[in-house]
């Protein structure tokens, strides 16, 4: 995932009035940034550059397209809509990641209702791209978008993971909104009213090139009106959608001529009766579901191996696989795996095992990024050899060397399997792994020493997740973390380290780490509030779970000008255990949240939500 980082953008705001550089350059100068500054996209070196005179600053101001605001309340929609006026596109996150594993209320806050006002009023005349994620999206705010000048010629709308609306507001975005190329809404929680939203959006839009309701409750879906948009956007390259058998959409896989990838659907047909009273072969109804030429990108929903020969006659050409959602088991995915020596992406569920790790070292050396998520909980619910190890790990990192992005579910890890990606793995960018509490005994513990090779060896990391149990990383595998880290960015840290000396020793390194999410560590507050002091190029702190003081009190270590303090105070309350039929209590850890902000506090959280204020432990 990408992460901008918004104190850039707070950063420049505050150069103007601060008078950062001098107040002019010569003018050759002047000419050359001009000549060059389109051509430069990475906003930290634009924000460097922004801070060097006034001149430059404006320069900025009026030709920045695109901006990522990590945090929603690090700045105000008018204090954007001021520094940058001339924006086309826009990226604003909301909710804490923790949102994701329902760990915050669904009323916490992310309502995007303020941006949109902002961008409807014509604050931003030339903006054609919006992309919200984790955010409160109302029926009414896509109603105001939709009415909008800049309705009129939005080419994106992105809503990842919002919730709040319905197909009502999708109504008018399809009605109005004639000029979308993208309509994104993967994995967003809304209410499906009726279905006229997908044929309004077929009858008035012909430039669509992207379309994605995949993981919704969108599931009134009318093959007739996805053909209709197959047939009326001729540059249509991906639909990604909810459930609807695949053998009702050989019209649209016919008309779709320029389709590069497709996601979603499902394979739901009950088996039908013969004459003899044999029931028929379950493949049967999909024999005549052919692909596009182009196809390159596939995700089938609920596909058993009955079903995987509907993949064959295009697996040699895919080069993104998503089988998170199919019913396969480890042998079936060695089977598909062998077929497709050209993937680069591949997403799955640990059922995929070492076996399937190793055929996939074997058969498709050319992936690139590989995502696998955590299973069923119940055991019979999955394959006997469906476990990921430092097996796996090996055959990949030695075989697989241009590995950017390994995100993985392990029931076990060694030292040594570490040390082996931090041996071979020189493209890694983004690591990712998850320890399972499934098995009780762990091969090789402590990590610390696999850590170290591995953020040694793999110098291109940006972003590290390292999620373990009580016992996985001492306070010495901690302070390796924060040794070896240089250019990390964004960090998440679960059960890690022994005590406050760890956390300390940690923030004497990572000297570019922005955003740091820890979850079940056992350090103080003090200890917090001091780490916090140390990492110089901190903006955002989450932590669930810590040695809470009671009042809260040593956290006014930390406390400095534009910078917010959040607290959701630990919780206890009944949860219904479905094995014993009966109430038992559960808890709910204590969460921090910190961050920076040039917008001062919120005042729009619920009450499960307390802002820290210092001065209510100031002496009389």
């Amino acid at each position: 995932m990408e992460e901008t980082n918004s104190k850039k953008m707070n950063c420049t705001e505050g150069s103007s009035s601060s008078g950062t550089g001098s107040s002019s350059s010569s003018g050759p100068y002047d000419t050359v940034w001009e000549c060059v500054i389109p051509y430069v996209k990475d906003p930290r070196d634009r924000a460097a550059a922004s801070q060097v005179c006034k001149r430059w600053y404006a320069i900025d101001a009026i030709t920045r397209a695109h901006v990522t605001i990590a945090f929603c309340y690090s700045v105000t929609p008018q204090i954007l809509s001021r520094r940058f006026p001339q924006l086309e596109s826009l990226k604003l996150k909301g909710k804490p990641r923790a949102a994701m594993f329902n760990l915050i209320d669904e009323n916490w806050g992310g309502y995007v209702a303020p941006w949109l006002n902002e961008v409807a009023i014509g604050s931003f005349p030339k903006m054609k791209a919006l992309h919200f994620r984790r955010m409160i999206v109302s029926d009414a705010d896509l109603e105001r978008l939709a009415n909008s000048r800049t309705g009129k010629s939005l080419e994106v709308l992105k809503l990842d993971k919002c919730s709040g609306f319905s197909t009502d507001g999708l109504l008018h975005i399809g009605r109005l909104c004639r000029n979308l190329r993208t309509l994104y809404m993967e994995e967003s929680m809304l209410v499906e009213k009726d279905k006229e939203w997908l044929h309004e959006l077929a009858s008035n839009n012909s430039v669509l090139e992207n379309l994605n309701f995949y993981m919704t409750e969108l599931t009134q879906v009318k093959p007739g009106d996805i053909e209709l948009i197959a047939i009326r956007c001729k540059s249509l390259v991906s639909v990604k959608i909810s459930d609807c058998d695949i053998s009702y959409l050989v019209g649209f896989f016919r008309a779709a001529s320029s389709l590069e990838e497709f996601g979603g659907g499902s394979f739901s047909l009950p088996l039908q009766q013969t004459n003899e009273g044999v029931f028929s072969d379950p493949f049967e109804p999909y024999a005549g579901v052919a692909f596009p030429p182009k196809l390159c990108g596939l995700g089938l929903t609920y596909m058993g191996k009955a079903e995987m020969p509907v993949i064959y006659p295009v697996a040699s050409k895919l080069r993104k696989l998503d089988l998170l959602y199919s019913l396969l088991g480890t042998e079936d995915h060695c089977e598909l795996l062998k077929r497709c020596p050209n993937l680069e992406f591949l997403e799955a569920r640990n059922v995929i095992g070492d076996r399937g790790l190793e055929v996939l070292a074997q058969f498709c050396k050319g992936i690139k990024r590989l995502r696998i998520e955590r299973g069923a909980d119940e055991q019979e619910m999955e394959d006997v050899e469906g476990m990921v190890t430092q097996r796996g790990l090996i055959a990949l990192s030695q075989n697989c060397l241009e590995l950017e992005y390994l995100a993985v579910y392990v029931s076990d890890i060694t030292n040594s399997a570490l040390e082996c990606i931090g041996t071979y793995s020189k493209n890694l960018s983004d690591f990712r792994l998850v320890l399972l509490d499934r098995e009780e005994i762990i091969t090789d513990l402590p990590l610390d020493n696999g850590v170290r090779s591995l953020l040694k060896g793999c110098d291109k990391l940006r972003r590290f997740a390292l999620y373990l149990r009580p016992g996985g990383l001492t306070d010495v595998g901690l302070s390796y973390i924060g040794q070896y880290s240089p250019k990390i960015r964004w960090m998440l840290l679960g059960y890690v380290g022994e005590s406050d000396k760890g956390i300390i020793e940690f923030s004497k390194g990572c000297p570019s780490l922005q955003k740091l999410e820890m979850r079940g560590c056992c350090f103080s507050e003090r200890a917090l509030a001091m780490a916090v002091l140390q990492l110089t190029s901190l903006r955002y702190l989450w932590v669930q779970g810590y040695n809470a003081c009671g009042d809260g009190r040593d956290l006014l270590t930390m406390v400095r000008a534009n910078w917010n303090i959040e607290l959701i105070p630990a919780r206890r309350h009944f949860v219904h255990d479905d094995e014993r039929g009966t109430l038992a209590i559960a808890e709910d850890h204590a969460h921090i949240l910190a961050y920076y902000s040039l917008a001062g506090e919120r005042n729009d959280f619920p009450n499960s939500v307390r802002m820290f204020d210092p001065s209510a432990f100031s002496n009389p």
